[in-house]
């Protein structure tokens, strides 16, 4: 694990306690707090040829780089925030966070 991820258990911290501890040059970061943003999971990567993307059909099979046991990647902006495993809540996919960016490196990633 970097260092630059801790584990997080969302059971046992209070909603919004992360941010919290977000460092603020002005010391009023409040206003900023409910500005929504857009997650991303990155299920994996992988090259290929022009060749090969052209030849994509229906039914056509990408493997990717990414081991399935290794967790996916959440995304703002193309930084990483978190780490995580997909789990199914009912009829949706969603994220089981394994691994959190420190609140410091979130706010200097964006």
């Amino acid at each position: 694990m970097s260092d630059q991820m801790t584990e997080n258990n969302p059971a046992n911290a209070p909603a919004g306690a992360g941010a919290q501890n977000i460092p603020s040059a002005s010391g009023n970061m409040e206003v900023l707090m409910d500005i929504p943003v857009t997650l991303s999971m990155e299920l994996g990567r992988t090259r290929v040829s022009i060749r090969d993307l052209m030849s994509f059909k229906n039914g056509s099979v990408v493997e990717l780089r990414k081991m399935t046991d290794e967790p996916m990647d959440v995304l703002v902006n193309g930084a990483l925030v978190a780490r995580g495993e997909a789990v199914v809540i009912d009829d949706r996919f969603g994220i089981r966070l394994t691994e959190v960016v420190s609140p410091m490196d979130r706010v200097k990633n964006l």
